[in-house]
């Protein structure tokens, strides 16, 4: 059997005060031949009956996976979704079809079932970007702050904040918190956290860290392509540098885009998050036309390419081969589970709030539409 090849990754992680790049690793899955992938589909739909399992994925990994979870009763959705999913699911297994911190999002809400993952070593950069012990630290420095961490992010550091946050919630409680006169400490994505910054002028000291895939996008690449597609809609995840966010007609999170491209009048769209996205985007909106938001151009050299390579690890072979053997399951320390856990229930109990109060009103359509997701990615 042929070694995985490995992709080395430059990812951003903050160090002494500066910001520095550091490498990772990515597997590269070799292509599955069209007679395989039938047969791999037929044994993972098999090994998921016989197990009593269910599959949850996320937007940005492979078409294929995302389309098994939905045939086979499963969910595609953001990462906390996903993770609520399984929680309310009656099966006692869950494959998570992600990144390592979704499998422990997803653990940490039901941390009575077996949390299966098709490779444990798809990783975030974000997460990368922000080892606990010295997230832990740099909170010690600051102790007058309101903790504040981004759902891509490890279970001991979710379990070091006071409050957990997704993109298109993050704003609201920030603002909320901004109001009670608090100063917030936030991580880990330094473009979200300027952008709620921004909006809300909190006192926000931010963590120095960045996703690999938004962080690649290029606003002067996005203003030529703009003029190439006059007639487009631009629609951007808030972890894209803001250059690229200041072009938007839509800043959201993946259920707010996806929901953007079903609503809006716009027959063509720019897309400036992971293109993963685009299979479900499709779907949603069939007819409609996705163009992806430049990584590359005259002033850059792509290397992430608008896709996750950490996603691309989750594939049919290895989900097949984790339902058969059982392994690959995702472990959280009780204790970091149960501090953690507080600061996501802190974030829930927030949006069931907001949802209350705002279904009183006449427009309970679009409300409902503002709820319907409340993802990090």
């Amino acid at each position: 059997m042929n070694a995985v090849p490995l992709k080395d990754v430059e990812y951003e992680k903050p160090q002494d005060g500066q910001s520095c790049t550091a490498h990772a690793w990515a597997r590269t899955p070799a292509p599955v031949a069209p007679h395989e992938k039938v047969e791999l589909k037929e044994r993972i739909k098999r090994l998921l009956k016989e197990k009593e399992a269910v599959l949850v994925a996320h937007y940005y990994v492979d078409a294929d996976l995302q389309d098994l979870a939905e045939e086979t009763g499963g969910c595609v959705s953001d990462s906390l979704e996903m993770a609520r999913f399984g929680r309310d699911h009656p099966a006692k297994t869950l494959v998570v079809a992600g990144v390592r911190f979704m499998g422990e999002t997803a653990k940490i809400l039901s941390p009575e079932k077996t949390i299966l993952m098709p490779d444990l070593d798809a990783t975030c950069s974000l997460d990368l970007g922000c080892p606990a012990d010295e997230f832990a630290a740099f909170c010690d420095q600051h102790p007058d702050r309101t903790v504040v961490v981004y759902a891509n992010t490890s279970a001991a550091v979710k379990a070091r904040a006071d409050w957990m946050v997704t993109s298109s919630i993050g704003l609201d409680i920030v603002e909320h918190l901004h109001a009670q006169g608090k100063k917030i400490l936030w991580a880990p994505d330094k473009h979200l956290g300027s952008y709620i910054q921004k909006k809300t002028g909190a006192d926000m000291l931010l963590w120095q860290g960045s996703c690999i895939v938004h962080d690649e996008f290029k606003g002067i690449e996005l203003d030529l392509l703009k003029a190439e597609y006059p007639d487009a809609k631009v629609l951007v995840h808030p972890e894209s540098p803001a250059a690229v966010v200041a072009q938007a007609d839509v800043v959201g999170s993946t259920t707010q885009i996806i929901n953007a491209a079903q609503t809006m009048d716009a027959k063509r769209f720019i897309v400036a998050t992971d293109n993963g996205i685009l299979h479900k985007m499709k779907i949603a909106a069939p007819g409609k036309e996705f163009i992806e938001a430049p990584t590359a151009g005259n002033s850059a050299t792509c290397k992430s390419c608008a896709h996750c390579p950490w996603m691309a690890m989750n594939g049919l072979r290895n989900l097949a081969e984790v339902l058969e053997s059982g392994r690959n399951e995702v472990f959280v320390d009780p204790a970091i589970g149960k501090q953690a856990v507080r600061a996501i229930d802190r974030m829930l109990d927030f949006a069931a709030a907001k949802k209350a109060k705002a279904l009183p009103t006449a427009g309970l359509e679009q409300e409902a539409k503002l709820f319907q997701g409340i993802g990090p990615a």
